[in-house]
């Protein structure tokens, strides 16, 4: 019994390697930098924590609302461009979606959800357009823009 005691003594001692990397790995995952690679999070988050992200339409779609609601929203299939990653981005406003071509270059930012989800009844739905070709869409509404050609 006194053997098992001074046993549980030894942690960082001649033989005590064993414990001592069974700690760090434990410890490890206290680091965020470490739990995100591991967990990928980044999958939750195809930003990478910036504010807005160059992206190119892959194609137009409507997706349907959920319940109670009714209706189509217009959205877009894009790929962010520094990362790879395909994201559905919802086109705002009326005719916007008119503006908008395959193999554009769409500007896309959060809807603004909680923890970085949908908002009300878009499921699936986490990112908007803002700007097409470098143009603000709202610009492109109002026809104070025209969207570039050959771009």
């Amino acid at each position: 019994m006194i053997r098992i005691v001074a046993r549980k003594k030894i942690m960082a001692g001649e033989f005590g390697a064993r414990n001592v990397k069974r700690k760090r790995k434990r410890g490890r995952w206290k680091s965020t930098v470490y739990k995100r690679k591991l967990l990928k999070l980044w999958k939750k988050d195809p930003l990478q924590g910036a504010p807005a992200a160059r992206a190119i339409v892959l194609k137009k779609k409507g997706v349907e609302q959920k319940q109670p609601h009714s209706g189509i929203i217009k959205a877009v299939r894009c790929q962010i461009v520094k990362n790879g990653i395909q994201v559905t981005a919802f086109v705002p406003k009326s005719g916007a979606i008119k503006l908008i071509d395959e193999h554009d270059e769409v500007t896309i930012e959060g809807m603004g959800g909680s923890q970085g989800g949908a908002v009300g009844s878009m499921h699936g739905i986490k990112y908007k357009v803002i700007a097409v070709n470098g143009v603000a869409l709202s610009e492109l509404l109002s026809g104070k823009k025209e969207k570039p050609k050959g771009a």
